[in-house]
């Protein structure tokens, strides 16, 4: 988003006035459409005001826990997985659980919330700065959740918090006599259904807020980078 002198007319997006050829604007690139100076400084101050406002009035609770989702999903599975072992094992089952590795899929979810509560610790250390953050908001109607919202004089920011190893990489294919394909990888593995992901929770935000930017990010906690 910046603000430019029109090469060619349009119309502000949000009051709907006719911008002329060589009118100062505000340029989004995300969405490719332009806002007039006046809806933008509204825009601003309404959201320098929230912002304010968030900083003064959220509590621990009204702002969530990082990774709680994700913890509550590891402990659940981890007992359960121990339930089981005691059940088979019978007498022996302490030792059973004592001698036994967790299960992936059930360590997975414990890899999850640590990436997820570390970066929300990092989101909390910039709160003064001008950052208001919520973490964990659950998805109406479904079980997934956004991990990270950070609110911003700028527009709000949609962070999905992975831990993953290796280096994150966009990979692309094709482009002239086939279809171009990108694809983000990290390492070997194939993410790229992430993006979809992040995408799906930048619309439902944008929804619910009108006409603030909203920005999608993945945070790839302890990947190997550059």
């Amino acid at each position: 988003m910046k603000q430019m002198r029109l090469r060619y007319a349009g119309v502000c997006r949000v009051c709907g006035v006719p911008l002329p050829a060589r009118t100062e604007a505000i340029y989004e690139s995300e969405t490719k459409t332009v806002r007039c100076l006046e809806c933008a400084t509204e825009s601003t101050e309404t959201m320098s005001t929230d912002l304010e406002r968030a900083d003064d009035e959220l509590s621990a609770d009204e702002s969530g826990v990082a990774g709680s989702s994700a913890r509550r999903e590891y402990e659940r599975r981890k007992t359960k997985d121990e339930e089981r072992l005691r059940e088979k094992w019978g007498r022996f089952g302490g030792l059973a659980v004592a001698l036994s590795d967790e299960r992936q899929s059930t360590k997975a979810w414990d890899q999850g919330a640590i990436g997820e509560e570390r970066l929300g610790a990092r989101l909390d250390s910039l709160a003064p700065d001008g950052l208001a953050v919520l973490h964990d908001r659950l998805i109406p109607g479904s079980k997934a959740n956004i991990d990270h919202i950070a609110i911003t004089p700028g527009g709000i920011w949609v962070i999905d918090a992975k831990r993953y190893k290796g280096g994150p990489q966009l990979k692309i294919e094709g482009g002239i006599l086939r279809p171009r394909v990108e694809r983000l990888l990290v390492g070997r593995r194939d993410c790229t259904k992430l993006v979809d992901g992040v995408l799906k929770q930048v619309d439902l935000v944008r929804d619910l807020v009108g006409d603030v930017p909203v920005t999608g990010v993945l945070c790839f906690v302890e990947a190997d980078w550059p």
